[in-house]
């Protein structure tokens, strides 16, 4: 009980301390001021705007954390249904190049790996107990030293195997049917996405309870994420995948500061992706459609323009990518006090800043269909969450599948459909959403479940 007790204060400590540091190092620009801000200024500043929304709201439930074995998952039964909403919101969102969404928050490579502390359970001599309801448990440090690895040029830096050579007889080019059908490529796709994790073997969701879009009450007492294996995020294209992650800006209308080091590791992710049979798949499917060159090296080239190259959103230049508002999330509005999360819509980034306490998920959104409910095993998924206390209405989110199927999937929408693309991807009818900003930029892409 002592070292209960021990521990409790150490966590209380940790947080005082943690809270006199931020605002010793705040610096907050002042109203009216534009350019340039640190991502390390503005990561402080995100959190204690979330501090302060906390005190000026109330505490908020906290969620449990939990690391014992996966349980059986399950969703509520007693719903009542109406027609989804989806997300074309965000195609009225126009940046100084018309650009769909707005500047974005984005997480901390250091608060990513560093210690998590949640509300759940601890283990002690006698089992499984609860600490005044709510205890708060360190998680083990999760170290990705092979993300500064991904700081060097990419000519000297170690990437797989190719997906040709592991796989012998690997078919990777389009039929004829699947060149005049979007959907039956799409399909391909999916089944084509080898390092797609598998429910209750790679990771374990409990979806809570369901909600329509204009409820913003929270019906999730859990997180999203029970768990993940802890060897996923260290799979090189998820690895690659996330050292991205802290290379944004995280508020509108200030310029990113892209370093060369954040351009070697975009090379490099493309590179590391390039080899998976998505990539392949997706490469030879344009190159017969004539979109692109049969140079692979130029459809890497091209690839990395398309997702990396900055354009301007929210009134300022140079401010925000494709990359960024589809996979990171950006915030828009802070200064006219109407925040809203727009963008944010994959899972390894919901997994990484839910672990560390800045996505607090609010209930599944109900499906249009009578009887079809998510559960553990849902890879489509429509919910609603906030991010540093920012409210994300209605987001629908692939769970599980890597990022080079994701990439493959949007560019294939992108270059061989239109703004909606109703498809079918594994056992899911969705429309991959397609704003676009002129002929060649992605302004958002996101997938709405249409069952």
């Amino acid at each position: 009980m002592d070292e209960l007790v021990k521990e409790l204060e150490g966590v209380a400590i940790d947080e005082v301390e943690g809270n006199e540091a931020r605002r010793d190092r705040r610096a907050v620009p002042a109203d009216g001021e534009r350019g340039e801000r640190s991502r390390s200024t503005w990561a402080e500043v995100v959190s204690e705007d979330r501090a302060r929304i906390k005190n000026e709201g109330g505490d908020r439930r906290s969620k449990k954390g939990s690391s014992m074995p996966p349980r059986p998952l399950s969703c509520t039964d007693s719903v009542t249904y109406f027609p989804m909403q989806d997300e074309g919101d965000e195609r009225n969102d126009q940046g100084s190049d018309g650009a769909t969404g707005t500047g974005n928050f984005r997480p901390q490579r250091q608060s990513q790996c560093g210690i998590e502390k949640q509300d759940g359970e601890e283990r002690s001599s006698g089992g499984w107990v609860a600490v005044e309801e709510r205890k708060r448990h360190r998680r083990p440090h999760q170290h990705f030293e092979e993300w500064n690895g991904y700081k060097r040029p990419p000519s000297e830096q170690e990437y797989s195997e190719d997906t040709s050579h592991i796989h012998h007889g690997l078919n990777v080019e389009p039929t004829r049917e699947e060149l005049d059908n979007l959907s039956k490529a799409c399909s391909r796709l999916w089944e084509l996405d080898m390092n797609r994790l598998v429910p209750g073997k790679d990771y374990a969701i409990e979806c809570g309870e369901g909600k329509k879009v204009y409820h913003k009450g929270d019906k999730a007492s859990e997180n999203l994420f029970s768990w993940l294996e802890d060897n996923v995020l260290k799979r090189p294209t998820y690895s690659r995948f996330c050292a991205l992650l802290d290379n944004y800006n995280p508020h509108q209308g200030y310029k990113e500061s892209i370093t060369q080091q954040d351009k070697y590791e975009e090379t490099a992710f493309i590179e590391e992706i390039s080899r998976s049979a998505s990539i392949k798949y997706l490469h030879r499917y344009l190159v017969l459609k004539g979109v692109t060159s049969q140079d692979y090296e130029d459809f890497k080239k091209m690839l990395t323009s398309l997702w990396f190259d900055l354009y301007g959103r929210g009134g300022c230049s140079s401010s925000s990518s494709a990359f960024e508002h589809v996979f990171v999330g950006e915030i828009k509005g802070q200064r006219q006090g109407e925040n809203e999360v727009s963008g944010f819509h994959n899972w390894i980034q919901f997994y990484l800043e839910e672990s560390n306490g800045n996505v607090d998920y609010q209930g599944y959104i109900f499906p249009r269909r009578r009887g079809e409910l998510p559960d553990s095993e849902t890879q489509l998924l429509t919910i609603q969450f906030e991010w540093h206390g920012v409210l994300k209405s209605v987001s629908s989110t692939l769970i599980g599948v890597s990022p080079e199927f994701e990439i493959a999937l949007y560019t294939l929408c992108f270059f061989a459909g239109g703004e909606d693309n109703h498809v079918d991807i594994g056992p899911y009818s969705v429309n991959i959403k397609c704003y676009r900003l002129g002929d060649n930029k992605i302004g958002s892409a996101f997938p709405i479940a249409e069952n």
